[in-house]
């Protein structure tokens, strides 16, 4: 039943809801239009005699019907606003700028458009994340050892009390506690089914989180704990890597995951870990079925709990474990998000 096209009355309050777990997998031609749009499109919806429903763009061509100019179903799931990329692109050219609103009115830009826009692709505004950034140049200057007034100066902060609030805020520190600590890099990725955070250091990924997880700053917090680390915006090989990887994991071409990982649990939730990433891509198991692989067949709640410690989303894929009777249970990121990434491994798998 997970994977078979719904009625057409569930797929119609899919549309009207916006449902984004379709997204991708289910299309809808309206016969008054013409049309076929994705059931995300934020266009006025039409009543549910006038409408028909498709599981991909070549049913819909097949059937007469032309692309939507508005939701663009021809175009990848997820990809970014053209705006978006190109402040993006902006803002890793020119590193050192200190950007403000008129900033963008010069480069043609609505501030509100693109505060809107950062915020529902990324989580943050535009200016925040230019602020960050700043930051963490400043915090990589005082890891190697600068002075806090140069770390100051060389992220573009004119005052040292605004530096020492934007360390504090973004990591809990004091600039002068920073020096001569290694640094774990974070970074945003972007995927079909919303914007995720990646954390690594030269070595391992720690951490890969959607960013509207309600628990993040928890995960993030206990991540600086377990490895004695703290956290700066940045990039790495290895978030260059599975960046890379989950673009293919998406697109289909890749079921395994090759990124070296830090696992930070014990011994009995690194082994809960292990029977998960053992699951087949378009394949699910129950908990139970998991305690027994890891030799503890009344640990049920161990591994819902193990389960729930997980901080490599889609990598580690708890996603695949569902209640005994079938149903999604829990999932952090969301069950639309669980169901989705269950829809697209057995499509591809």
């Amino acid at each position: 039943m997970l994977f078979d096209l719904p009625d057409h009355e569930t797929l119609y309050r899919a549309l009207l809801d916006r449902d984004p777990s379709y997204d991708g997998h289910v299309f809808v031609g309206v016969t008054s239009t013409g049309v076929f749009c994705r059931l995300t499109c934020p266009a006025r919806k039409p009543l549910m005699e006038n409408t028909r429903f498709f599981d991909s763009v070549a049913a819909c061509f097949e059937a007469g019907f032309r692309p939507c100019l508005r939701c663009r179903p021809l175009d990848p799931v997820g990809e970014r606003e053209p705006m978006v990329s190109a402040l993006l692109r902006h803002l890793e050219n020119e590193p050192e700028r200190v950007w403000s609103e008129d900033d963008l009115v010069r480069l043609g830009y609505d501030p509100s458009t693109v505060r809107r826009g950062f915020k529902r692709h990324l989580g943050l505004t535009f200016l925040d994340m230019a602020r960050l950034r700043r930051a963490g140049r400043g915090m990589d200057r005082l890891v190697a050892g600068a002075s806090v007034v140069d770390s100051q100066q060389a992220a573009g902060y004119a005052s040292g009390s605004g530096f020492r609030d934007a360390i504090v805020r973004l990591l809990g520190d004091c600039p002068a506690d920073l020096r001569g600590r290694e640094l774990l890099k974070a970074d945003w990725i972007e995927t079909p089914i919303g914007s995720m955070l990646a954390v690594a250091d030269a070595h391992a990924l720690h951490l890969l989180e959607f960013f509207d997880r309600t628990a993040l700053p928890t995960e993030l917090k206990r991540l600086r704990i377990a490895t004695r680390s703290t956290i700066t915006f940045g990039r790495t090989s290895v978030i260059d890597r599975i960046d890379a990887e989950l673009r293919d994991y998406f697109a289909g071409t890749r079921h395994v995951f090759e990124t070296p990982l830090g696992l930070h649990g014990s011994v009995f939730t690194r082994r809960v870990w292990d029977e998960l990433m053992a699951i087949a891509p378009g394949t699910t198991r129950s908990y139970a079925q998991i305690a027994a692989s890891a030799g503890r067949h009344t640990a049920v709640r161990a591994v819902a709990r193990a389960n729930g410690a997980n901080q490599l989303a889609i990598v580690i894929p708890c996603h695949r474990v569902i209640g005994a009777d079938g149903s999604l249970t829990g999932y952090g990121g969301g069950l639309w998000r669980k169901d989705w990434l269950l829809r697209h491994e057995r499509k591809f798998a």
